[in-house]
């Protein structure tokens, strides 16, 4: 699609603009050919720099300077100069400060340019290895993208680049009139909600409410549309999207995919148990998880080293038990496990999701906007359509074409089904409870990430699919911070916070609509139907926090 040699770019940049048709490759290849007749290389290469789009709306290597650096071109370090050049590459992408989650391919992409530079005896090796990455500066945010406009404004943009509409420099330099699929009734009862039963409740003088992030998406699960977004209190003040960034576990978020991969793949225990919701497994802490072969040495804790004994899977969702959902992961296959997210919606490169018995915990980094596609589809009975955010995008009047929405089934109906009756059990008498103040029937599920450094709640009703994740961030580092004491509580878990939060904003959405009751076609559950002997067992004499062990 784009030019193959330097030549071809500053053409493109300069004299035809980023259209992708076949005349302007021709025009393209002829200017080229003139341009390298007349000019020598290192004015060809000043005039691709001084035209290509850094990101940050920098165009040109002196303007980006000043973005990312705060300063002239001529006075940036030899490793800065090299993260600039390593933009080029994928401009907004390889902004570490705006997209955290994208770190290692940046730093990776630095080091490429750093050691071709070496390769050309342009830098001395040992000079090369005393660097280290050079960490840009804030992003600085212009004044009329404050509140939710400018996490949404570069939702769409990068809705856009990544769906191969627009590209970004074309995006970022052409009047485009784009038309989003946020109602915007919804999205004001989203930001209601977040500032009722979150922001509200944090002071200025309490260290941990400091670190207090939300994140928030919502899909009509019929259509696969994004009604509402949350990405943070204001973009001007904290600028990376908590709705899609991917830095962050989701927890026991993820337990039901489990479920779902194992009704969908009629998958049975160790010692030939078909797993249904009734079916009994060992909830006792710390229990080894066996395979084919044997012990796996693996052996998760539970919440708060609480043994259950023999638990009934309906009642594990509940609770959230960790034993259980590992040992299921290693019954089910933990490839399955992953083939089956990745179908609901999750994205197949997310950090960390790993094939091993650890999937079923939620140790991988998907994001509130991944989360709510792949609960969407539980909704939408097992049938998953990636989700869409723009629905028009018109220039001087003219239609762009936008990609048609494919809709496959992603897992049967009674996989999907089934999962949605535990997950209803998990908002009726489980961790999920607060859920229940929306006022209508509903489905979700809790979770925390290691360390309490985020409290998620992902559920749904029928026609509606939202996840509420808080998150812990250092303000001036970005680093990770956990949520002990935020809000003035010990601690956040799923049930709290993000669960109350969806209450609110599920029944303001869905306000003057009939509250429908879930139409599931469940498969027939022929389990061992055995209730449970064991009384649980007292916590753990430690009484500390397992890191991915929290529900």
């Amino acid at each position: 699609q784009g030019g193959s040699t330097i030549t071809q770019q500053y053409v493109k940049n300069y004299y035809l603009g980023q259209e992708q048709t076949v005349v302007r490759k021709i025009k393209e290849f002829f200017i080229s050919i003139k341009l390298n007749r007349e000019q020598s290389k290192d004015q060809i290469l000043e005039g691709y720099l001084n035209t290509s789009y850094f990101g940050r709306n920098a165009y040109g290597i002196q303007a980006a300077s000043q973005a990312y650096y705060g300063k002239d071109i001529g006075d940036v370090t030899t490793a800065q100069g090299a993260y600039l050049a390593s933009l080029l590459n994928a401009p907004s992408a390889y902004d570490v400060v705006a997209y955290p989650e994208n770190k290692p391919a940046a730093v990776a992409r630095w080091n490429y340019v750093l050691d071709g530079m070496v390769k050309e005896k342009w830098l001395d090796p040992a000079e090369r290895a005393a660097m280290t990455f050079p960490v840009p500066g804030p992003v600085k945010p212009a004044n009329s993208l404050s509140g939710q406009r400018g996490y949404i404004v570069k939702a769409v943009e990068n809705y856009l680049v990544d769906n191969d509409i627009l590209d970004e420099k074309t995006l970022a330099t052409r009047g485009y009139r784009i038309t989003t699929t946020l109602q915007r009734k919804r999205q004001d009862a989203l930001v209601e909600a977040v500032e009722d039963k979150v922001m509200s409740k944090t002071d200025k003088d309490r260290a941990a409410d400091r670190n207090v992030r939300v994140g928030g998406a919502s899909i009509d699960p019929a259509t696969g549309h994004v009604v509402a977004m949350y990405g943070g209190v204001d973009y001007t003040r904290q600028y990376v999207n908590n709705a899609t960034r991917r830095d962050y576990q989701v927890g026991s978020t993820f337990k039901p995919f489990v479920f779902t991969s194992a009704v969908a793949n009629d998958s049975t225990t160790q010692d030939g148990r078909r797993i249904t919701p009734s079916t009994i497994y060992d909830g006792t802490n710390k229990r080894m998880v066996e395979g084919p072969d044997g012990p796996t040495g693996y052996d998760p804790a539970n919440e708060d080293d609480r043994s259950y004994g023999p638990i009934t899977v309906s009642t594990a969702t509940d609770k959230s038990v960790n034993a259980v959902y590992a040992q299921m992961a290693e019954d089910v296959g933990p490839e399955k496990v992953r083939q089956t997210a990745v179908s609901l919606g999750i994205p197949k490169d997310t950090a960390d999701l790993t094939p091993t018995p650890s999937i079923a915990l939620g140790v991988a980094t998907a994001s509130v906007l991944d989360m709510t596609e792949a609960y969407a589809t539980l909704a939408a009975h097992g049938r998953h359509g990636a989700h869409v955010l723009v629905s028009k995008v018109t220039k001087d009047g003219e239609n762009v074409t936008l990609p048609g929405r494919t809709v496959k089934r992603a897992v049967s109906r009674e996989a999907a089904d089934t999962t949605t009756s535990i997950l209803q059990s998990v908002v009726e008498g489980g961790t999920g409870t607060a859920a229940r103040g929306a006022g209508r029937p509903a489905a979700g599920k809790t979770g925390t990430a290691e360390e309490d450094r985020a409290a998620w709640f992902a559920g749904y009703t029928p026609d509606l699919a939202t996840v509420i994740a808080v998150m812990g961030q250092d303000p001036s580092t970005g680093a990770q911070k956990s949520l002990y004491g935020a809000l003035g509580l010990p601690r956040i878990n799923g049930g709290g916070a993000p669960a109350e939060t969806w209450a609110q904003y599920t029944g303001a959405a869905l306000k003057g609509t009939p509250a429908e009751d879930f139409d599931l076609d469940v498969e027939e559950d022929t389990g061992d139907t055995a209730l449970p002997t064991a009384e649980d067992t007292a916590p753990g004499d430690t009484g500390r926090r397992t890191p991915s062990a929290t529900p």
